[in-house]
This record gives structure tokens, C-alpha cells and sequence, in this order.
């Protein structure tokens, strides 16, 4: 007996150094994935800015045409293409984890046909817009050039469906650097080609506009090049087949979730800033609000690519079958976007008083700034552990869960919360923000209750058998 115990406590020794060695590796895996996003995303999200700075040279009213019309698109088309190419991070995370190697091909495929059919209505609203804002009671000079700016923004839809399919495709096997690569070129060649359409060329919005699609084909066709002749996506590339058709409805059956999972976020900020406006002194409280959702927008990128990593590793982890694996890449990306946001916070705390200077030089508006960067720096913790959580739900395919949460969080409880704060209260913008804040802190418990009681074992099952039920004629072909 006296020599058995030395050797329980060996043992346990050794498991605890092979525990702490996967953890260690895994957050090295999170990392490669998610450092390399962060620049990818904020270079996609640059894309649609770039050209406002550049529009604010021509005077006030390109400049607030085209910034009504860039929200009016992002809430009615480009957020719901990107919530439902969301789908791709289960179908495709979960197949890649399988080995199931050619339907990633075929699920990428399906994606670009379901998002092209959405491009359709969407485009036809977007023809509208000039008719839709002035019914909305926005300025007729205002409306018709922001309707101009929307038609123009028609032909960005269409590459934007194919790149975000890739993206997620790409996602799927941790292929980031052909990713960052190919965003940066876009992004500098969306610059010089917009600052040539606009000052040299004398387009105005039309030019601005076009810029975007350009460099939107640009990454596209860089990144399918990438995909057609790189080795590494030798066992993933396929060819269209009939297969394609047969997995239209497992798309769309995680894509409408995806899509109002994310839509509903983006939505009820979008509902905040609109009722800014409404507000006594609308333009300081409406600057105010505007320099926290930018602030909040830029960081978000951080934490989304987090996030990303979090559905990349978990999704492949269920597809091959080992939920164990999958709890520790969770805990893994928690404790990385917990650093990262806890050194944001703080950062901004610190800053407050200068933060508000960044963007103005009007020293009440950067008061405000310094007075409501409290509130601010709760809201990017909460937005820090509610991007991991929702990756989790992409990468695990809950997100019918993450959509029921959502409503619940922002428009049962932030939305109600932000009018009665910043209206019968009236703390205004303070208000406002931190009703948000009040929805994304029930968003953040409701998703972490929902992932602690999550059976892992059962998640894995649900996936392989997602993944090997798929009546295709590549259900057979599995590539070691």
C-alpha cells in the first residue's frame, strides 16, 4: 500500500501536466485563428467607412446621404447576409471535424445560391430607399441622394454573399492567412480607387459607392483563386453537382436562426441611435450615442474574432466526435477575450477624459463622452463574453436558442429599459446606452446559463449525425 500511493500521486501528477499542456496548445490554436481576424474583420468593416471620410470633403449632405443610407443597408441587407452565411460555421466547422471533407465544398455551394435568392428583394427595397426614408420623415435632398447611394451599394450585395461564404468555408479549416492577405489588398486598393472616383474622377457617391462592389469582387475573386489552386484546400475543393440542391434546406434550416440571431442585435442599436434623435438637444445626445456605437463597433471586431475561433474549435471538435476537446477550446477562448477585455475597459477608463477629443473638438460633447465611458466599458465587457458565447452557439448549431435569447434580452428587456431610462427618466443618452447595456447583461447570463447546462456528449452526437445524415452522393467519401 505504501508504495501504491507514490504512485496515485505520479499519475495524478501526470494528468495534471497533460491537462495543463492541452490547454496550453489550445489557447495557441485560438490565438492563430483569432489574432489573424481581427485584422480580416476590421478590414472588411473599413471597406464601408472608408468612403464616408472621404465623402465628408464633398460637403454635409453627401456625407449624411450616404452615412443614412449605409445604416438603412446595413439593417436590411448586409446583416442579414451575414447572419445566415453564419450557418456555413456549423455546417461546415462540424464537417471539417468529421472529415467530411467535399461538403464543405457542397454546403458553400448551397450558401451562395440561398444568399443570391436573398439579393433579389433586398435589391428591390434597396431601389426604394429614397421613397422609404422620406415616409420614415427624413429630409427630401437628404432622401433622394441617400436612395442614389443605395442603388449604387445593389451591385456590392451580390460579391459580399459570395465573400462571406468563403469566408466561413475558409474559417473552417483555420485557413486565416489567405484571409488577412486578401483583405488587407482590397482594403488599400478600395482607398486609392475610391479617392480616384471621388476627387479625380468627380463621382461623388456613385464613385464611393462603386468602390465598394469593386473591392468586394477584388476579395472575392483573390480568395477563389486562393481556394482553385492552394493544396490546402485540395480535399475540401469540389465541383457543383446535384448535391448542392440537396442541401438547400439544411442551410436555410440553420440560416434563418443565424439570421435573426444576429439581426436582432444589430437591429436594436440601430433602434437606440434612430431614437437619439428624438431626445431634447437631439444633436449633442445623437453625437454622443454615435461615439459610443463607434467605439463599441471598432472594438467588437476584437471579440468577434474571438468568437470566431471559439465556433471554428468547437464545431470541429463535436464534428470529430470528442466534446471534451470541445469544453476546453471554450474555456480556452474565455480566458483570452477576458484579458482582452478587461485591458479595453480599462484602457478607455482611463482615457475618458481625452477619449471624446478623438472624434470632436467640441468640449461639451467630449464631457458627455468622459461622463458616460463608465457605462461604456460595461458594455464592452458584456460585448467581450456574449461574441464568444454566441460563437459557441454557431460553432454547436443552438443558434434557435441564441435568437429566442436575443429577443428576449434586447427587445423584451434593453429596448423597454433604454426608452424608460433615457425618456421618462430622462437620462437621455446615458439612458439609452445603458438600457443596451441592461439587454446585453441578461444576452450575456441568459447564453452562459444555456452553455453551462449544455451536454457536450449530446452536442456531438447531434453533430456527427447532422453531418453523416446528409442523403448526398458524397455521404460515402471519407478522405483520411
Amino acid at each position: 500500500m505504501a508504495m501504491e500511493e507514490p504512485l496515485l500521486l505520479n499519475l495524478e501528477k501526470d494528468d495534471v501536466r497533460v491537462s495543463r499542456k492541452v490547454f496550453i496548445e489550445e489557447l495557441k490554436e485560438a490565438s492563430r485563428i483569432a489574432l489573424p481576424m481581427i485584422v480580416v474583420t476590421v478590414s472588411q468593416y473599413l471597406l464601408r467607412v472608408s468612403p464616408m471620410i472621404m465623402l465628408g470633403r464633398l460637403g454635409e449632405l453627401s456625407l449624411s446621404s450616404a452615412s443614412i443610407a449605409t445604416s438603412l443597408c446595413n439593417v436590411t441587407g448586409y446583416s442579414v447576409l451575414f447572419g445566415m452565411s453564419s450557418a456555413l460555421e456549423t455546417l461546415c466547422g462540424q464537417a471539417y471535424g468529421a472529415r467530411q471533407y467535399r461538403k464543405l465544398g457542397t454546403f458553400s455551394y448551397s450558401a451562395i445560391i440561398c444568399l443570391f435568392l436573398v439579393c433579389i428583394p433586398v435589391s428591390v427595397l434597396w431601389i426604394f430607399t429614397d421613397k422609404l426614408l422620406i415616409l420614415m420623415g427624413q429630409d427630401p435632398s437628404i432622401a433622394k441622394e441617400a436612395g442614389k447611394y443605395a442603388i449604387w451599394l445593389i451591385p456590392t450585395l451580390f460579391p459580399y454573399a459570395i465573400l462571406q461564404s468563403v469566408v466561413r468555408y475558409l474559417q473552417a479549416q483555420s485557413l486565416i492567412l489567405p484571409m488577412l492577405i486578401t483583405a488587407v489588398a482590397s482594403l488599400c486598393f478600395q482607398v486609392a480607387i475610391c479617392w480616384a472616383f471621388i476627387f479625380k474622377l468627380s463621382l461623388g457617391i456613385a464613385g464611393a459607392a462603386s468602390s465598394i462592389g469593386l473591392s468586394y469582387w477584388l476579395n472575392v475573386i483573390l480568395l477563389m483563386l486562393y481556394v482553385k489552386y492552394s493544396s490546402a484546400c485540395e480535399k475540401t475543393r469540389t465541383s457543383f453537382s446535384t448535391d448542392v440542391f440537396l442541401t438547400l434546406g439544411d442551410f436555410f434550416r440553420l440560416a434563418i436562426p443565424s439570421a435573426v440571431m444576429v439581426c436582432l442585435e444589430w437591429w436594436s442599436f440601430e433602434l437606440i441611435i434612430l431614437s437619439s434623435g428624438l431626445l431634447p438637444n437631439p444633436m449633442l445626445e445623437t453625437s454622443v450615442l454615435s461615439i459610443c456605437f463607434t467605439t463599441t463597433s471598432v472594438h467588437y471586431h476584437i471579440p468577434y474574432s474571438f468568437g470566431a475561433a471559439a465556433s471554428t474549435r468547437v464545431s470541429n471538435e463535436l464534428g470529430a466526435g470528442r466534446p471534451q476537446a470541445a469544453k476546453i477550446a471554450l474555456v480556452a477562448v474565455l480566458v483570452l477575450s477576458a484579458t482582452e477585455v478587461v485591458l479595453a475597459s480599462i484602457t478607455l477608463f482611463v482615457v475618458r477624459n481625452v477619449w471624446g477629443y478623438a472624434f470632436t473638438y467640441e468640449k461639451e460633447v467630449a464631457t458627455y463622452v468622459a461622463e458616460i465611458t463608465p457605462v461604456l466599458c460595461i458594455s464592452i465587457i458584456m460585448d467581450g463574453t456574449q461574441a464568444v458565447l454566441s460563437g459557441v452557439a454557431r460553432g454547436s448549431g443552438w443558434q434557435h436558442i441564441g435568437a429566442y435569447v436575443n429577443l428576449g434580452a434586447y427587445y423584451l428587456v434593453g429596448i423597454p429599459a433604454a426608452l424608460l431610462l433615457g425618456f421618462v427618466l430622462h437620462l437621455n443618452s446615458k439612458g439609452l446606452w445603458s438600457g443596451l447595456v441592461a439587454g446585453a447583461t441578461v444576452q450575456c447570463i441568459s447564453l452562459s446559463v444555456v452553455t453551462g447546462f449544455t451536454n457536450w456528449e449530446k452536442q456531438a452526437i447531434e453533430a456527427r449525425h447532422r453531418i453523416f445524415s446528409e442523403k448526398l452522393a458524397t455521404e460515402n467519401q471519407l478522405i483520411e
